[in-house]
């Protein structure tokens, strides 16, 4: 059985395969996979060669400027989140959303628990895959508990003072 993730705001099976950073890739296994950056610097070329799709995963000390234009041609990136504290991981997500323009599948995945979900939503993030033993479909409800938001985001860059000068506000 396939674990699940929750992929804009559904529940879904994981067809992903992110591989460990100590995973060989020497030989891949069948089907989708997200290997380290250190490993996509590396092999880049062989990854790419006659494989679809083919993701990068990126620790929280990994540079997502580092991919480079191949994030036009990634399918999924996903950033890992060690611990339940470590907010380093929203930096990246706006970053590659905002100012490398990634429009794949942006995942988080590590230590995520529901109440991240709304603001890693926020910064770009449209799949996550919840810690083990935490539930995605109760974690649903978060992406419903606040109906305003104050801030601009990636989602909505628009501050909502903005909005009611404008006359768009809700």
């Amino acid at each position: 059985m396939l674990p699940e993730i929750i992929r804009h705001r559904r529940v879904e099976a994981d067809l992903w395969r992110v591989l460990d950073a100590s995973e060989s890739v020497a030989a891949l296994p069948e089907g989708p996979v997200a290997v380290t950056l250190a490993a996509w610097i590396a092999r880049r070329e062989e990854l790419f060669a006659g494989r679809d799709p083919v993701g990068v995963w990126l620790s929280p000390e990994d540079d997502p400027g580092k991919l480079g234009p191949d994030i036009e041609l990634l399918d999924l990136i996903a950033v890992h989140f060690p611990k339940f504290a470590d907010g380093r991981g929203y930096s990246t997500g706006a970053l590659l959303r905002g100012r490398f323009g990634f429009r794949g599948e942006l995942r988080a995945f590590g230590d995520i628990g529901r109440d991240h979900l709304l603001q890693l939503e926020r910064c770009g993030f449209d799949a996550f895959a919840l810690a083990p033993g935490r539930d995605p479909r109760a974690a649903l409800a978060a992406f419903e508990e606040f109906s305003v938001r104050y801030q601009g985001s990636v989602d909505d860059p628009l501050p909502l003072f903005r909005k009611r000068l404008s006359g768009a506000a809700r």
